[in-house]
């Protein structure tokens, strides 16, 4: 803790993560802050700030003079999981760094299983060699991104540039350039007939909480050059049905997948999606939320606030996002 209390304090309230080193970030950036892990009692008045990962329930409902929620995360359902949430404004993080790092592990992914990364590393541990001549152009392949907040348009945008044609979905109208752009329920048909490699980038909301499911993926294009499509989820466990996937690949229905988020983390030792040879597995590593990244546009919201300022990025309550 930090003993300046010439403003407000922030609570700094995470769970699973190592709080030093934000600690350290927000004493660099708010020098006239002080910084705590635990209000002094339910309901202190010295803290107007809350930066949040996984927060203790009922820890922020009684602060009485608490001004604003910063997630840590480019997701903000772990803030709503907490049932006790005090009717403040939510602010979700949004980081040029983040942002970068999402669109890296899209394009990484994407162009893996368009150039056949898994065929040619299983033939490797087989000593094969052996050429896919049909392999296809960015050109001829289709991306379909489903979530078209800040993360998706920039990964559209460099798939863009990769030579891919991309169509997106999301639950409100939006306009992207270069990208065919479906929404709600009934551009939802159209979009899933539309592409061959799936990038699911959604938020977690009741509305698409299990939206990865067996249904979805027998509306899923099979006619394209991949054949059955791939799917990549780089946005948040829940939004899969793991049991779903798993048979949608032994059907056919999907050719790949690349998981980077599950229902329960770490996965399980014994889940059968580590030895699936169809399974691309990484460590909820698709975009990792940097200290010295983050804090400072959180401190100069905060500092904006201050002067009367409005804040950005708002988490919309009734939407969840």
């Amino acid at each position: 803790m930090t003993d300046n209390s010439a403003k407000g304090r922030i609570l700094l309230a995470l769970t699973g993560w190592t709080p030093e080193v934000w600690i350290k970030e927000l004493a660099k950036a708010a020098p006239d802050r002080a910084v705590t892990l635990e209000p002094d009692g339910e309901a202190d008045p010295s803290i107007h700030y809350a930066v949040v990962w996984k927060q203790r329930p009922a820890l922020l409902s009684k602060l009485p003079n608490l001004k604003a929620i910063f997630s840590l995360g480019a997701g903000v359902d772990h803030v709503f999981a907490d049932p006790d949430l005090p009717d403040v404004p939510i602010v979700r993080v949004v980081s040029p760094d983040l942002t970068t790092r999402m669109s890296e592990f899209v394009v990484w992914q994407v162009l893996d299983h368009h150039r056949l990364g898994p065929r040619y590393r299983a033939q490797q541990a087989d000593r094969i060699w052996h050429e896919d001549r049909g392999q296809k152009a960015a050109r001829d392949i289709t991306v379909g991104i489903m979530g078209l907040g800040e993360l998706g348009r920039d990964a559209a945008a460099k798939l863009r540039v990769m030579g891919f044609e991309v169509s997106g979905w999301s639950r409100t109208e939006k306009q992207v350039d270069g990208v065919t752009c479906h929404a709600g329920e009934a551009g939802l048909g159209p979009f899933l007939a539309s592409a061959d490699i799936f990038v699911v980038l959604l938020p977690l909301t009741p509305q698409t909480r299990s939206i990865l499911n067996r249904d979805l993926f027998v509306r899923m294009s099979k006619r394209g050059p991949l054949g059955a499509p791939v799917l990549i989820n780089a946005g948040r466990g829940g939004l899969q049905n793991e049991a779903d996937i798993l048979s949608a690949l032994d059907e056919g229905l999907l050719s790949a997948v690349t998981l980077d988020v599950f229902q329960q983390e770490p996965l399980d030792s014994e889940s059968p999606f580590w030895s699936r040879p169809k399974v691309t597995i990484t460590p909820h590593a698709a975009a990792a939320s940097v200290p010295s990244s983050l804090i400072v546009p959180i401190v100069r919201q905060m500092d904006a606030h201050e002067r009367g300022e409005p804040l950005s990025n708002l988490v919309d309550r009734k939407a969840g996002y």
